[in-house]
């Protein structure tokens, strides 16, 4: 009889180990992987937007995240560049201090919608990798591409290069 059988303490410790093991070999989101339906609910703060049919850029971000900041102008640029072709920036901050939330939206005054994900809901169900990470989905929700970090004028062509490939196919059929 092996020790993970006279003692149940062991047992329970090792089947935790194995779960917590599990759990850091969870891979974030990955392209061709559907973003979780529905993200929107649960997360607070400013109105959400149509989503139907558009190219969507959900960027996570946090007050604390110096390369955040630095993106939002970038964000900003894309929005009124893209928007009118079917593009939707949406900002998810996972700030828990909601007067930190409000303090960094009020600072950066973005032209896009930024809400909050306090309770960090989905930043956990996405497993993102790091602050800033932005997800690229195609019109039927899925993940197209994943931008880790904000490296200024070379992420800012990535995006537009992606945006501009995922605005040339065609919109499904309903």
């Amino acid at each position: 009889m092996n020790i993970l059988h006279r003692s149940p303490l062991r047992w329970w410790l090792a089947v935790g180990w194995a779960g917590a093991a599990l759990a850091l070999a969870r891979a974030d989101l990955k392209p061709g992987a559907p973003f979780p339906a529905d993200w929107t609910s649960g997360l607070t703060g400013a109105a959400r937007p149509d989503l139907a049919g558009k190219i969507i850029l959900v960027d996570f971000c946090a007050s604390w995240c110096a390369p955040c900041k630095a993106s939002f102008p970038v964000y900003d640029r894309l929005q009124a560049d893209y928007a009118g072709r079917g593009l939707a920036i949406v900002a998810v901050s996972v700030d828990e201090d909601p007067a930190a939330y409000a303090a960094f939206v009020r600072r950066l005054h973005p032209t896009f919608p930024v809400l909050l994900d306090s309770a960090q809901r989905l930043v956990g169900a996405v497993q993102v990798p790091t602050m800033p990470t932005s997800y690229l989905l195609d019109r039927t929700g899925r993940v197209r591409y994943v931008h880790r970090g904000f490296h200024g004028a070379s992420t800012e062509r990535e995006l537009r290069q992606h945006v501009e490939a995922l605005l040339a196919e065609p919109a499904a059929r309903s």
